[in-house]
């Protein structure tokens, strides 16, 4: 299936300082139901440019996202195609998952047994971006499974009679981890397995971190837009000393075991202007997004940070 293309301006496409006239590749297309919903997003360029790049040429390979939890590693991927109208076929891996999930299955279907499609089969077929969620999760057996088709080999279904099919042009393969496939020696991701090296050795790796605090205060408010800055502010002060306390140093491991992913920030944010007006408002929807799963002491550390940030603020309504 034909798709038709688009050239997209890198500049007014994504809201970033680019060479001017830089083009990007993208479909016309925007009424596809696999096209991610394009939601508020700051891009940093330095992320963007490498999926850019990987998006016009793949060279044989694959992308891994590698970071810590809630860090943007696949709301880049579905912002960018969201923009470019590149439908996504978004898988969450887990331990028992298998590459015949990914390919396809026979399933009944008004009384008959038909072979449908998995996702893997469909964006291959049709030059959409497959991503697979939490890979490092996944039996590095059942994923050697893709290695011919990241390299360009025809995907062969032979549980559909040795169907054939050519990647498309457009086709891309990403993955996300918490680990860089060589398992993790925090403890803090339980079920994160080292991966096939022949795997891993077919992507490209990039790391995505927590952004800086300019870009993070963006996100923010671009997701709570009425927070008032100086409270956006606090927060992030917040969030550094907990992301800190969760990394330790090179020499000791961190003293917390829970930390304030992007996505937790924005959801104290957020929570927080949902209960406006309720008393001690800022330590309830602390407690919702993120501290109710820590352990006592840890819980009891964080709230302690967040008053010594906010002071007068802390038993403020936002």
């Amino acid at each position: 299936m034909m798709i038709q293309t688009q050239r997209y301006d890198v500049a007014t496409t994504f809201g970033v300082n680019a060479r001017p006239g830089l083009e990007v590749q993208g479909f016309a297309d925007d009424t596809h139901p696999q096209i991610p919903v394009r939601k508020p997003y700051v891009f940093r360029p330095e992320l963007l440019r490498d999926v850019l790049a990987y998006l016009h040429d793949a060279g044989g390979d694959g992308m891994f996202l590698t970071g810590p939890t809630g860090a943007g590693k696949t709301s880049l991927i579905n912002q960018v195609a969201a923009r470019l109208n590149w439908p996504v076929q978004s898988v969450t891996c887990h331990g028992r998952m298998e590459i015949g999930a990914l390919v396809g299955q026979f399933v009944l279907i008004n009384g008959s047994t038909q072979f449908v499609h998995g996702p893997l089969s469909v964006a291959a077929r049709d030059g959409h971006l497959l991503i697979l969620n939490e890979s490092d999760l996944m039996d590095p057996s059942e994923l050697a499974g893709l290695n011919d088709i990241l390299e360009g080999q025809p995907l062969v279904i032979a549980e559909n009679g040795g169907e054939v099919i050519k990647p498309h042009p457009q086709f891309r393969v990403f993955a996300t981890g918490n680990s860089a496939g060589s398992g993790d020696g925090s403890g803090l991701y339980q079920g994160v397995l080292r991966q096939n090296l022949a795997f891993m050795d077919r992507f490209r790796v990039i790391h995505v971190g927590y952004p800086d605090a300019v870009i993070e205060k963006q996100v923010v408010l671009s997701a709570v837009p009425s927070m008032p800055e100086t409270i956006v502010e606090k927060m992030l002060h917040v969030a550094e000393e907990v992301r800190r306390l969760f990394l330790g140093s090179d020499r000791e491991a961190g003293e917390l075991t829970v930390t304030m992913s992007t996505r937790t920030l924005v959801r104290w944010a957020s929570l927080s202007l949902t209960f406006k007006g309720a008393p001690n408002v800022f330590h309830y929807a602390l407690e919702q997004a993120l501290t109710a799963r820590a352990e006592p002491e840890q819980r009891e550390a964080i709230h302690r940070i967040a008053a010594d940030v906010f002071g007068d603020y802390w038993e403020a309504t936002p």
